[in-house]
């Protein structure tokens, strides 16, 4: 699988992935870096297959009402430590990838996983 993390995210977490054999990129790999624009992130994604991470409700906004990204998980556990997200990964990580197996969009709420209805 192949991710592509958002500004809002830290550079730890594409290490992350990384180091658990997944694809992943970070926007501060990108050309214009952290000022990349949302559009050219979408475009990245869904051209090289990746599944967006972000924290930027936009991209919800995006996916609903256009399906772009194509696949999506939203991070919605508040301002923790880059530990502390980190951790949240590493306990959700084998249900994510469950569950972006068969879905679209999932919103990462901390302790547990929600899919999008509609």
């Amino acid at each position: 699988m192949k991710f592509l993390l958002d500004a809002q995210l830290p550079l730890t977490l594409k290490h992350f992935f990384l180091h658990r054999g997944f694809d992943a990129i970070h926007t501060l790999d990108l050309p214009l870096q952290n000022r990349t624009s949302d559009l050219e992130i979408r475009r990245i994604a869904d051209q090289e297959g990746r599944v967006v991470i972000t924290k930027d409700t936009d991209f919800y906004y995006s996916f609903v009402l256009s399906r772009q990204p194509s696949r999506l998980v939203l991070v919605k556990v508040g301002n923790i430590s880059t530990k502390a997200l980190v951790a949240v990964f590493a306990q959700q990580l084998d249900e994510l990838l469950r569950l972006l197996q068969h879905h679209d969009f999932v919103v990462m709420l901390g302790d547990k996983l929600s899919l999008q209805k509609g």
